[in-house]
């Protein structure tokens, strides 16, 4: 089993930065990758970034040269560092991860209000 927590979350103006921070405990080395979802109301939930275990990432679209995905393995952490923030980035983040049975794993969500 994987334990996820994630933390970070907040209210920030436009133009602002917030860094999610994702805690990984548990059987952390059956994990392949680990991502950042977000979940806005009314609309589903969308890959926001992913990082494999070799370091490869991967970002949506819409968020990429604003959101950097990165992991610190001393530390078992996953970070989304997100600059230049808009109020379309509103949502709940959910910290994800996967094994190599291919199951999944979700953290319990953090806030990311972007509104001035």
């Amino acid at each position: 089993q994987v334990q996820l927590v994630e933390s970070g979350g907040g209210l920030v103006q436009p133009g602002g930065s917030l860094r999610l921070s994702c805690a990984v405990s548990g059987n952390i080395y059956s994990l392949t990758s680990m991502g950042w979802y977000r979940q806005a109301p009314g609309k589903q939930r969308e890959l926001v970034a992913a990082i494999t275990g070799g370091g490869t990432t991967n970002y949506a679209a819409s968020v990429k040269g604003r959101f950097t995905i990165s992991n610190d393995n001393a530390k078992n952490t996953v970070y989304l560092q997100m600059n230049t923030l808009k109020p379309e980035d509103t949502a709940v983040y959910y910290c994800n991860a996967e094994d190599y049975y291919l199951k999944g794993y979700w953290g319990q969500g953090t806030q990311v209000t972007v509104s001035s």
